[in-house]
């Protein structure tokens, strides 16, 4: 029975999950992104986003918590030192998963789970999506000086208008 299954067991004895947990989550942060297939990548989220948000705080007791949980000092200096300041005004969601397809060997949903910070493409998105919007703008002061020109035209109009009465008054007097 599948009572209180709170968590993906992955077909593992506990010792094999929490090695191949520690050993995905200390290779995430050192390379920033891996390669895996979807149900690791969900396990991982789920192991790696506490751990990083336990970097937020850095005192000797989290140090601590976070080795015995990746058990490789250099991964937790590089979680300390580099990863921590970049997400400290972040509440949460450290982490992205890309599907990419299925596996050819045994078709396998594949993906790529990255730290969100640290992926440059999408930071460049959004200086070309500001690029667009002073397009935008440009195109709507085109129109706006079109609406310019074509209030003068009208404001021509009626001043003619006005002349003429000016000149038929005194003709009336």
């Amino acid at each position: 029975m599948r009572h209180c299954k709170k968590f993906n067991h992955l077909n593992r004895k506990s010792a094999h999950r929490k090695a191949l947990l520690s050993n995905m989550a200390t290779s995430l942060i050192l390379h920033k992104r891996i390669s895996t297939t979807v149900a690791k990548a969900k396990a991982l989220k789920m192991y790696v986003e506490p751990l990083i948000t336990k970097s937020k705080n850095d005192n000797s007791n989290s140090r601590r918590v976070v080795f015995s949980y990746l058990g490789q000092k250099e991964a937790v200096t590089e979680l300390f030192r580099e990863v921590a300041p970049k997400i400290v005004n972040r509440p949460g969601g450290y982490t992205r998963i890309l599907r990419t397809g299925n596996r050819l060997g045994d078709n396998a949903e594949t993906c790529i789970i990255e730290l969100v910070d640290f992926n440059a493409t999408y930071t460049e998105v959004k200086q070309e999506v500001k690029k667009t919007a002073t397009r935008r703008r440009r195109s709507s002061a085109k129109k706006a000086t079109a609406e310019v020109t074509e209030a003068t035209v009208v404001e021509e109009a009626p001043a003619a208008a006005v002349e003429a009465s000016e000149t038929e008054a005194p003709k009336a007097e």
